[in-house]
């Protein structure tokens, strides 16, 4: 039960917590220390909040015995070394600590989601702006307006894409920028086909696509094609696809013959999956070190497919499987702990268990447009599925820049549009009778 406070005081306290979740998902290039593992600002929010929201709202069940199974199944494993103890505790505690935060922030602000949403894109419009600056300030050759190492000790300058330089804004690297910001990139795309855009003006959403696009990530290129999938497919695919597939086929064009980068990652992995053939000096590195993960995640999985061997433990499994153990070039044993995607990481560490959740969550809890009874739920439910992908697909830290964030608004935006359609279906009941 939630403790009455003076309005002023509560409105204080709501706008604090508000900033913490700013600086959790944004602010994730700053780092404490690094050994025994890399402690990031936004462990202290969750080590300053958790104890007042568990005292006011107590344990969630479900949570609770989701990651009971997860524990139990980290300490068996550690027993018969498929896991390090250090390993499991450290992925273990970050995980349950980021989960529980996130869903006791819904439950502070009465499961709002739309309002969390909003702050979160007005987040995003604020990293894009740092981002104009960023770009504007390497073309005039201002290195303290493009640099940020002198505010970040986890961040660097990333040179390449057409204009030399690849924008991050507060982002340790143009990857980050673009997981994070891919749910914004979905609105602010909507808003510019859409005469009553949704919060961002078209001003405010035409700068969004463009930082996005400026990052020149192939994640981000991935989030473009998602985008304007799932906008064709809410709006009638039938009525679209003739937009889409011309739209594709020209933005893939250009990419693979104007970006190298992209054109060498594409090709590499075409012919590692067609081939499993490594070229040293030919195959792009990217592309074999997710290849080499994706092999790795697959023999671990045929010895421990039920609950994986336990969090933390892909490490271990990469010692064993690597492709790449006998390479004496610097580089292509990468990403040996984060599996370089988090899907291929929860089928290693947890097998059908972890995997089975999170596909539940996607297909059980998306809300697609309804244009009879449209809401804002669609909207905020796409544009989370989007950056839940490009997570799945890319980004092997599990709880970085408030991933579990995004996966709690997400459930709780389907709740929240389950109650509208039982209202609006009960409002429908009663018109009649009231005409009678």
């Amino acid at each position: 039960m939630k403790i009455a406070l003076p309005a002023e005081e509560d409105k204080q306290r709501n706008m604090l917590i508000v900033f913490f979740i700013y600086v959790s998902v944004f602010i994730n290039s700053i780092v404490f220390f690094k050994e025994p593992f890399e402690f990031y600002l936004g462990y202290l929010i969750y080590i300053a909040l958790l104890p007042v929201f568990i005292s006011r709202y107590g344990l969630n069940r479900n949570l609770f015995f989701i990651f009971l199974i997860l524990l139990l199944s980290g300490v068996f494993n550690t027993l018969v070394g498929n896991d390090t103890f250090a390993q499991f505790f450290k992925v273990f505690t970050g995980l349950t600590l980021s989960y529980f935060f996130y869903y006791y922030v819904v439950l502070e602000f009465d499961y709002d989601v739309e309002q969390l949403f909003k702050w979160y894109l007005k987040g995003c419009y604020i990293v894009a702006l740092i981002g104009v600056f960023q770009f504007l300030s390497y073309q005039v050759g201002f290195k303290p307006g493009y640099d940020f190492r002198w505010i970040f000790n986890k961040w660097g300058t990333i040179m390449g894409g057409n204009f030399g330089i690849r924008i991050n804004s507060v982002f340790a690297e143009p990857t980050h920028l673009a997981a994070v910001l891919s749910a914004a990139f979905f609105v602010a795309l909507y808003n510019i086909f859409r005469k009553v855009p949704y919060f961002f003006t078209k001003f405010q959403s035409l700068v969004i696509i463009v930082i996005y696009i400026l990052s020149f990530s192939g994640l981000g290129q991935a989030g473009v094609f998602l985008t304007f999938l799932f906008l064709a497919v809410s709006f009638g695919l039938v009525r679209y696809i003739f937009l889409l597939v011309p739209l594709s086929i020209l933005l893939f064009n250009f990419l693979y013959n104007n970006v190298k980068d992209f054109r060498e990652r594409y090709q590499s992995l075409i012919d590692l999956f067609t081939t499993g053939k490594f070229v040293l000096g030919k195959t792009h590195g990217s592309s074999f070190i997710l290849y080499n993960n994706y092999t790795i995640a697959l023999e671990n999985f045929k010895s421990n497919f039920i609950f994986g061997t336990g969090l933390g433990s892909h490490s271990i499994a990469f010692e064993k499987f690597s492709l790449a153990r006998d390479f004496k070039v610097y580089g292509f044993n990468l990403n040996s702990a984060d599996a370089n995607s988090m899907l291929l990481r929860l089928i290693s560490e947890t097998g059908l268990f972890g995997v089975s959740i999170f596909l539940f969550l996607m297909f059980k809890c998306y809300v697609k447009r309804d244009e009879n009874n449209e809401s804002f739920h669609w909207l905020i439910s796409n544009s989370i599925l989007i950056m839940i992908l490009l997570n799945l697909f890319r980004q092997g830290h599990y709880f970085l820049n408030g991933f579990p964030f995004f996966l709690i608004l997400y459930y709780f935006n389907w709740v929240a549009y389950t109650e509208f359609k039982e209202k609006s279906l009960i409002g429908a009941e009663e018109i009649p009778e009231k005409n009678l």
